[in-house]
């Protein structure tokens, strides 16, 4: 390759990530723009951009209960990214690491399990926790969003803990440990970025998810940040942009926050789990 097709191509990549980033992050700046815009029309002509705080006060008023949605969806999110990574993994160990017939038959179960849209699910779903008297509780949340993550979590961690290579197990039973200690002080510490990067992902999904946290939650003892966010317009009676747009903002730093302090792990349980071998 000459030198003009080098700088070309080097050229073609600067732009094309160029465009990515605007295209990613031209919805948040406007968002951002919006909350704090004392006119969320100051795109018209007329209409200038005057800064102020007002919207982002305005939705941390008790009256609205922002802050206990956020409180709600950290805690239920936490929850969940601990439990369904913690339950996929010792699922994903025997399948991974152990010769079982029927392996990829467990697999595919799990996977067509996760299939069926949540909206199937809904109505069973909430007369069993509604028999169960947990309508408004965090466990009515936590257990089925570690379920319905349990079968992607599986999948990814099976695929890590095959690419960690099986002569390290070999050695530990030599050295006299139990397929549990193996578990416990050989694949778990080798396993922490591939764990870290299924229970970002669970957080993720838990934070975000709005169908079962609007079924299964009252008020703001229990609902969560989406579901506050989309009653927002009902509270009111109009769309108030201004503070919606500041809400949003709020609610989108925890998982802003959460992405940048784990990012080294994903990246490297995603490109762990990539290779075999």
């Amino acid at each position: 390759m000459s030198i003009k097709e080098e700088n070309l191509a080097r050229l073609l990549a600067l732009a094309g990530a160029a465009f990515l980033l605007v295209f990613c992050l031209a919805p948040v700046a406007y968002m951002l723009a919006v909350g704090l815009a004392e006119n969320p029309l100051f795109l018209s002509p007329r209409i200038p951009f005057v800064p102020t705080s007002a919207h982002f006060r305005e939705a941390l008023a008790p009256s609205l209960h922002v802050p206990a949605y956020l409180r709600n969806s950290l805690i239920i999110s936490a929850a969940t990214a601990l439990l369904a990574p913690a339950a996929a993994f010792l699922a994903a160990y025997p399948l991974a690491r152990m010769p079982l017939r029927g392996r990829s038959y467990v697999l595919l179960g799990a996977l067509a399990l996760s299939m069926f849209p949540p909206i199937s699910l809904a109505g069973y779903l909430y007369r069993m926790m509604s028999g169960l008297g947990w309508i408004n509780t965090y466990p009515a949340l936590v257990l089925p969003y570690a379920a319905w993550l349990l079968p992607l979590c599986l999948w990814f961690l099976v695929g890590y803990l095959a690419s960690i290579p099986p002569a390290l197990d070999r050695a530990a039973q030599v050295d006299g440990c139990t397929p549990f200690q193996i578990l416990r002080k050989v694949l778990l510490p080798l396993a922490k970025p591939g764990l870290a990067s299924a229970a970002l992902l669970a957080f993720i999904f838990a934070f975000n998810e709005f169908l079962f946290a609007l079924l299964l939650t009252v008020d703001h003892q229990s609902r969560t940040i989406p579901v506050g966010v989309a009653l927002f317009q009902g509270l009111h009676g109009q769309i108030p942009w201004g503070a919606l747009m500041a809400v949003s903002a709020l609610a989108a730093l925890p998982v802003v926050a959460v992405a940048l302090i784990f990012q080294h792990h994903v990246v490297r349980g995603l490109t762990g789990g990539a290779v075999k071998g």
